[in-house]
């Protein structure tokens, strides 16, 4: 059941390259579209373009080195503990990983559970991991797309929130159906904090029901 918030939703953002997904969900907030507040967003790299664009709206840029960690046995758990501390110190109630490239582990997850997202560029379960584009074509795929999905310890394993398809080309490269599935990216993500804000995801196994959440048009077909 959606629920009526009388304050904004407290969202961290994790990210360590351009951000371009972070800028789609700081757009939709100013927009008025999403019910949320950017509270921190957190990179593992210094000069990651996503902090410099954290910084031009005014938002919380936070670099947490990963260096003193390194070496360690349970570096990437240490690692994490140092985020969740950051997390919790900033009240944070959702985290969206927008092309944050460490591997999460329990520490974190189990602390945010069903409330970490990601979003990937391919219809998961198909093309976890990385280089999706360019395996969507070469497995001869007529679909592309992304999804959002809660963060579980499995990697792109978590239950899916959304998805959008996109048609594959024949003279498609992985660079021209990785520009038309970030544009819908930017569709999505924006869309699925909102879902959050207003308490419309329910979380049933490896399933996300959305209240009020109707399927659109009868069959998406490539090529038509």
């Amino acid at each position: 059941m959606s629920i009526k918030r009388t304050t904004p939703l407290r969202v961290a953002v994790l990210a360590s390259g351009r951000g371009s997904n972070l800028q789609a969900v700081i757009d939709a907030i100013e927009a008025g579209e999403v019910h949320a507040t950017i509270v921190a967003v957190i990179s593992n790299k210094k000069d990651a373009a996503a902090l410099e664009r954290a910084r031009k709206h005014g938002l919380p840029d936070l670099f947490v080195d990963p260096k003193p960690f390194a070496g360690r046995p349970d570096s990437r758990e240490a690692y994490d503990r140092a985020l969740l501390e950051v997390l919790e110190k900033h009240n944070v109630e959702l985290v969206l990983l927008a092309g944050y490239m460490k591997i999460v582990t329990a520490v974190l997850v189990n602390a945010y559970a069903n409330r970490m997202m990601n979003i990937h560029p391919s219809l998961l379960p198909s093309f976890p991991g990385l280089e999706v584009q360019k395996k969507a074509i070469e497995w001869g795929c007529k679909l592309a797309g992304c999804t959002v999905h809660f963060v579980t310890e499995g990697v792109d394993e978590g239950p899916i929130i959304l998805q959008a398809a996109v048609p594959i080309f024949d003279g498609d490269t992985s660079d021209t159906l990785a520009t038309r599935i970030l544009v819908q990216e930017h569709k999505i993500y924006p869309r699925a904090v909102q879902l959050f804000a207003e308490g419309r995801l329910q979380v049933d196994g490896r399933r996300v029901r959305i209240d009020g959440g109707h399927p659109v048009g009868e069959a998406i077909i490539s090529p038509s």
